[in-house]
């Protein structure tokens, strides 16, 4: 019985690519509906650049812990 709780504890690593581009849709939501944001150009460039950063994030995460990206 105590295996199977420690094996239920076991720690995940964060998956930076997707917690930074769920952030980034969040915010952009958020900004949308309070109508900071009306040119869809200002939208689509902040978009491509936010999930730039979000890969150049996952990338760096990915090669500091050592695997090869797949």
């Amino acid at each position: 019985m105590a295996r199977d709780l420690e094996r239920a504890r076991s720690v995940h690593r964060t998956d930076w690519m997707a917690l930074l581009s769920g952030g980034l849709f969040v915010v952009l939501g958020i900004l949308l509906l309070t109508g900071s944001i009306t040119d869809p150009l200002v939208l689509a460039s902040v978009t491509v650049v936010g999930l730039g950063f979000a890969g150049l994030v996952a990338v760096v995460a990915r090669v500091a812990r050592g695997k090869q990206p797949s």
